[in-house]
């Protein structure tokens, strides 16, 4: 029997850290989920006592992303790399998602929807406090805001304009203590 070749679609870091080897990488859209800044860090871009914000892939809308085909053999070892990389709090369902490919051809992906019901989600605070949480969140792997500037700067790089990041960035920088800039 014949194993289909894995794809996994990336909406955040993995669309130019992916960590794992390719065989193909593809422009890709999601349809019915958006990229969002909706789980608290607690752990890389922030602490407990001062959680900040992640990318999440939340419900409605659609997510321009990019989406890499891996070859079957080496589809159990990406998983698992996947697992440790996302799965830290389990606040990520992971599943396979129909995703449309710049060249025409639509594909199931592997990749990681939000779970509303995990204690870390947060997607219906105002600008405002998502702006606050960037700014307060420092973590093992630095600033939450630069984070947020990373991925912008990364999205844009891969042609890729996300308004709602941008003007969040915005609000974050007109705070006070706006953190380091990436």
């Amino acid at each position: 029997m014949n194993t289909p070749d894995l794809w996994v679609f990336a909406y955040g870091s993995l669309m130019w850290s992916p960590g794992f080897t390719h065989l193909e990488a593809r422009s890709a859209l999601l349809r019915g989920y958006h990229r969002a800044m909706c789980i608290l860090s607690t752990h890389y871009r922030g602490c407990h006592a001062a959680p900040g914000l992640v990318l999440g892939l939340d419900r409605g809308g659609s997510c321009r992303g990019r989406a890499f085909r891996v070859d079957a053999a080496a589809s159990a070892a990406v998983i698992a790399y996947l697992h440790e990389r996302e799965m830290l709090t389990n606040a990520y369902d992971p599943r396979y998602l129909p995703v449309h490919l710049d060249d025409g051809r639509r594909v199931k992906a592997y990749g990681f929807v939000v779970r509303h019901d995990h204690p870390q989600y947060c997607g219906r605070l105002t600008p405002e406090e998502s702006a606050r949480l960037i700014r307060q969140g420092h973590g093992s792997r630095g600033p939450c805001r630069d984070y947020l500037a990373n991925t912008i700067r990364h999205l844009e790089e891969l042609g890729i304009r996300e308004g709602p990041l941008h003007r969040l960035l915005a609000l974050v920088d007109q705070g006070e203590g706006g953190g380091g800039h990436a």
